[in-house]
């Protein structure tokens, strides 16, 4: 069954939708439906409607609502992460990937080692449009009942400002020797970690993951200092596309639906 977002060019009524937006051309020309075909389409925050076309005109798609329901593929913990912006279309992947696995909200950072600088702010517009298109695709292609943010890119030493807003932050750091993820997991589980709710269960959790290179010793120490807790992913080096992947998919298997 085909699957859209409604967006704000969309119009929706008690009984019904009309699709005005960029879906148009998708419904008519492309996936060619037919007025009594049944649709989904989601608000972005969780909602589903369940629809039938009644008529495809210029301009819109008029579908009549036969249920309304709420999106069950959200995890219970919300997980955001600060990515090192990488080189190439690196980006691009772990954006698709992070938001098939249940991301919340992706933040790209600035740090000392990235190589991407954009010295343009309509060069920065054009990649974050076109990140937050990725985010959209891989969200209707997993059935997610929101559409992940991809954030306008941030500084190191600004991100770490927002670590008091989760529950948890973990920071992958190759040179780190005392806890490896299975050791935080084992100390998690027996509580002997201490997170910003005190006990009370972790909702909000957050990632940073440095680009290729990885984090300078200064930067793992301010990231220590700001709340975050340094882990390490084993013996052998991932690259900065693998490591959030890494992480995010155990935090979904420890905290989130996937155990």
């Amino acid at each position: 069954m085909s699957r859209f977002f409604i967006t704000c060019k969309d119009i929706v009524t008690p009984g019904s939708i009309t699709i005005t937006g960029d879906g148009v051309n998708h419904i008519k020309n492309v996936l060619r439906h037919k007025k009594g075909d049944i649709l989904v389409l989601c608000d972005g925050n969780g909602t589903d409607y369940r629809v039938s076309i009644e008529s495809l005109e210029k301009g819109q798609v008029v579908t009549r609502i036969m249920d309304v329901s709420r999106n069950t593929m959200e995890p219970p913990v919300e997980v955001t992460l600060f990515q090192g912006i990488p080189k190439s279309d690196k980006m691009d992947y772990i954006i698709q990937k992070t938001v098939e696995l249940g991301i919340k909200r992706i933040v790209p950072v600035i740090t000392e080692r990235t190589v991407f600088r954009p010295v343009r702010k309509d060069v920065m517009e054009k990649k974050k449009e076109r990140w937050q298109r990725i985010s959209l695709e891989a969200a209707k292609q997993c059935n997610r009942g929101i559409i992940p943010e991809v954030e306008t890119p941030l500084g190191f030493k600004e991100s770490l400002k927002y670590f008091d807003c989760f529950d948890l932050v973990l920071v992958p750091y190759e040179e780190e020797k005392q806890r490896s993820i299975g050791a935080f997991i084992k100390e998690l589980k027996q509580g002997k970690i201490n997170t910003n709710r005190n006990g009370a269960g972790i909702r909000s959790a957050a990632i940073l993951i440095g680009p290729e290179g990885g984090f300078s010793e200064e930067e793992a120490a301010l990231a220590a200092k700001s709340g975050g807790i340094l882990v390490s992913l084993g013996p052998r080096i991932l690259r900065t596309e693998t490591a959030g992947l890494v992480v995010l998919a155990i935090l979904m298997y420890e905290l989130g639906d996937m155990g």
